[in-house]
């Protein structure tokens, strides 16, 4: 077969298969020139199911709070609604949470949408490139003077996750196994999400924690992103803060910002 034939049998043969009402394209066909419906119906089968379970290996607790029906009902339109881009299977569901937001039926589960994402920055930080975090000691080593204007280079794995409910508790309790039906699902919490070696650590971030890590990974230097933090909640500690993501592993060093 030449390469556009090839290519033009693909772009026939791939749209139809995570659509259950779509024709056999016509350029399907068995021995003898024969319908292939029944073979392609298989196969057709066989890739929603692979997605299914993919997407069920990605978002394990979502699927543990919903039910293994209800998951596969939900992911099954999910995908016929967002089909793959990438041939690697853990890069698919990335758009999953928007859906479950959306997904009218799991709407009694406010909170569902805010654990796949965690989920989701789960996987992401997992996969993400591996740096030696910042030493403990490296902040004490800094000159009182100069803290202020310190800028801090965030590990790639750190992921933050805002959620109205409390999500980092329920993805929690479900990722292990435990009930969840005694956690008061209305307490906001954020999230940290980071792998500083070779675990992933999802922990809750203090009031103000997650403005002021926002900040920083955007650039903000410690006064900046404190300042931000505090407008943000009069609880926040900055010195409860910083050691807290230092000793997660958050970052990977820091440096003088630019003076202003």
């Amino acid at each position: 077969m030449q390469p556009e034939a090839h290519t033009s049998y693909a772009a026939a043969f791939a749209p139809p298969l995570l659509d259950p009402d779509g024709d056999v394209p016509a350029a399907v066909t068995g021995p003898n020139g024969k319908s292939a419906v029944k073979r392609y119906d298989v196969y057709r089968n066989n890739v929603t199911v692979s997605l299914i379970e993919a997407l069920a290996a990605i978002y394990p607790a979502v699927q543990r709070l919903t039910g293994p029906d209800f998951f596969r009902a939900m992911a099954r339109f999910h995908i016929r609604e967002t089909p793959p881009t990438s041939p690697l299977l853990f890069d698919y569901g990335r758009d999953f949470p928007g859906f479950i937001a959306r997904y009218e039926h799991a709407r009694s589960l406010p909170w569902l949408a805010d654990v796949a994402r965690i989920e989701r920055a789960w996987l992401d930080a997992y996969h993400a490139a591996d740096h030696p975090p910042l030493s403990p000691t490296a902040l004490a080593a800094v000159a009182p003077d100069r803290l202020a204007n310190l800028v801090f280079t965030v590990h790639p794995a750190t992921r933050v996750v805002r959620s109205s409910f409390a999500a980092v508790t329920i993805f929690a309790a479900n990722r292990i196994g435990e009930s969840s039906d005694r956690i008061d699902a209305s307490t906001p919490e954020d999230a940290l999400i980071t792998r500083p070696e070779f675990d992933v650590v999802v922990q809750r971030l203090p009031p103000g924690g997650a403005v002021f890590l926002t900040c920083l990974m955007s650039g903000c230097t410690l006064a900046e992103a404190a300042a931000a933090a505090t407008e943000a909640s009069q609880d926040f500690e900055l010195a409860t803060n910083i050691a807290g993501l230092i000793e997660a592993g958050a970052f990977t060093s820091l440096r003088p910002g630019d003076q202003k």
